[in-house]
């Protein structure tokens, strides 16, 4: 779904809702044959090299420059849940966190709000350095797919997805719980709505750890598709990121 196409409907909303989001994952697929499917990165640790650690500092300062940088109140753990919500839904605003260090990959964590439990969190085949060079271009789209089922269960309960960037195969994502480093993560944000920066981290960790926080439209197709929508504040002209969830 383009930005051009209109307001988007909640997850209330009826028929047009379903259309709209329907024709974004038709467009989505016929961008995804174009890739080669014969290629696929597995979830291996990613190596930045020493001389564009400054050039992606440099590109995340800049495409985000549009979204407030509030300080958190503290840096500590401030005691989030371990586990993931039991919640059986979500309204249509929601909370987003992506986070990972600079050498590794990109966690996506879906929240009903900045202080409640995660009700989901995948880790992405797209290194943290290449997601920030992405959203330089001004937008993002990422699909995950997953295989559907006879017995299938809840969307977000779905382990494994084949992941697409901008049409791109890019390998798979996961579905994992929430472990205390990420409890810990979260918890350093809490107290930010929306913003995105560099967290300082103890030393011999694998690196700086970039994340970007912001509100998310949450869109329900049907109960094998849904999409997150991110959404910049007061309007201005920030960087798109769509997040589609497939079940096909």
């Amino acid at each position: 779904m383009s930005p051009d196409d209109g307001e988007r409907s909640s997850s209330s909303s009826g028929n047009g809702s379903s259309k709209k989001f329907l024709s974004t994952a038709s467009t989505l697929r016929v961008m995804s044959m174009d890739c080669d499917f014969h290629s696929e990165k597995a979830l291996v640790p990613f190596a930045a090299k020493p001389q564009k650690t400054n050039k992606v500092s440099t590109i995340l300062r800049s495409i985000l420059r549009v979204i407030p940088l509030p300080m958190a109140a503290s840096c500590r753990a401030m005691g989030m849940p371990a586990g993931p919500s039991d919640k059986p839904s979500l309204g249509s605003r929601v909370t987003g966190t992506l986070y990972g260090h600079r050498r590794g990959h990109v966690h996506f964590v879906v929240q009903e709000d900045p202080r409640a439990q995660p009700v989901l969190l995948l880790e992405l085949a797209t290194p943290t350095n290449s997601l920030v060079k992405e959203m330089a271009s001004g937008l993002v789209r990422i699909a995950l797919e997953c295989e559907r089922t006879a017995g299938r269960g809840k969307l977000f309960q779905e382990p494994i997805w084949t992941m697409y960037c901008n049409g791109r195969k890019t390998g798979y994502a996961m579905r994992r719980s929430c472990t205390e480093t990420d409890s810990q993560i979260l918890g350093m944000v809490q107290a930010i709505s929306m913003g995105a920066g560099v967290l300082p981290l103890e030393e011999g960790s694998e690196g700086e750890l970039m994340y970007m926080r912001a509100s998310f439209e949450r869109v329900v197709g049907s109960r094998d598709s849904e999409a997150f929508y991110m959404m910049n504040p007061d309007g201005t002209g920030g960087p798109e990121l769509s997040i589609f969830l497939l079940r096909i």
